[in-house]
């Protein structure tokens, strides 16, 4: 099942849009076998390289993806076990500053990556019809566990056409 228009905030219908299919499951799990092999093509060296001054560094970008799965994961995870709590935003900037990739390593920030996605397939694995269907709101915005599940897939796809396409990866 896709997510309808009105359980999300229209702001990630471009993520969203670049989901192919409806089986978030298997788009989940082939997109992270996709992502692997394109991650670790990449040179350590790249990793601290950005486009433009002022613009994230690689290792930034994809421990981005990473956090935003995480959160996004959680927002499903709350609204699936029935937590009717408004959920709230979170500063991508602030994170993005915060987050030490100038300590690690390119392949340590794509093995936390690979880790991640692990557990949200193991996450929407657990969901029924029912479970993805239930809605809540996150960020002040509707929110349907279908939702989250295909913003994570989207989100991740949107940068990683982001990174071959303004990093030149």
């Amino acid at each position: 099942m896709r997510p309808l228009s009105g359980d999300y905030n229209p702001y990630f219908d471009n993520y969203i849009s670049l989901v192919k299919g409806e089986n978030i499951l298997a788009v989940l799990e082939s997109n992270s076998k996709t992502t692997r092999d394109f991650l670790n093509s990449i040179a350590e060296e790249k990793g601290n390289y950005s486009y433009a001054d002022g613009k994230w560094n690689v290792k930034q970008v994809i421990i981005h993806i990473t956090d935003t799965e995480r959160v996004f994961a959680y927002r499903a995870l709350s609204i699936a076990r029935g937590d009717n709590s408004p959920l709230p935003g979170y500063d991508e900037n602030i994170w993005a500053d915060n987050c030490a990739a100038e300590k690690r390593t390119l392949a340590d920030v794509v093995e936390e990556f690979l880790s991640v996605r692990q557990s949200t397939i193991q996450l929407v694995k657990s969901f029924d019809d029912e479970l993805l269907s239930r809605k809540g709101i996150a960020n002040n915005n509707p929110a349907s566990v279908i939702a989250l599940a295909f913003v994570i897939a989207g989100h991740e796809l949107h940068h990683l056409n982001v990174l071959r396409e303004r990093y030149g990866l």
